[in-house]
């Protein structure tokens, strides 16, 4: 649904499955696009999974319970994993939405931040140090048999 595309996006050209935005042409892969319509309605954004260098899984406390995030959550780490994006989880969702300069837009519901996939469309994405760290920092966790490592954002 076009309220769950990021500011500036336009629909793809009829018959090709994506998004068209900041004069990029995004396609999905099939198993993408299996799962996509699921995450379009979480506002999830429609990409080419090779672009995707970062999924970001934020939830607070109260959100624990919630089942169908947890699915929701559980198909995302499966994709990701086949698809060797590194995984972060994060609380601290108040601090999160003001880090990323969100709020409520136009009086509205504030956007949705559960899930933000990180994309680069660069070949050599890792040239960036906060992404080389936050890459660095998932696979150690690997490592330490920890899959899904975490992060807590404090307030200031």
């Amino acid at each position: 649904a076009a309220s769950n595309m990021r500011p500036g996006a336009q629909p793809g050209p009829p018959g090709r499955r994506g998004l068209v935005g900041r004069g990029q042409a995004w396609r999905c892969s099939p198993g993408a696009r299996a799962l996509l319509p699921e995450a379009g309605r979480h506002g999830a954004a429609l990409c080419d999974p090779d672009s995707v260098v970062l999924c970001l899984l934020a939830m607070d406390e109260e959100d624990e319970d919630d089942i169908a995030l947890q699915i929701h959550f559980t198909l995302i780490q499966a994709f990701c994993c086949d698809n060797d994006i590194h995984i972060l989880r994060v609380s601290g969702m108040q601090r999160l939405a003001t880090l990323l300069g969100e709020g409520a837009q136009d009086g509205g519901e504030p956007r949705d931040l559960h899930c933000i996939l990180v994309t680069n469309p660069h070949t050599d994405s890792w040239k960036s140090q906060g992404l080389a760290e936050v890459a660095s920092y998932c696979e150690e966790s690997r490592c330490n048999n920890q899959w899904v490592p975490s992060v807590a954002l404090q307030e200031r």
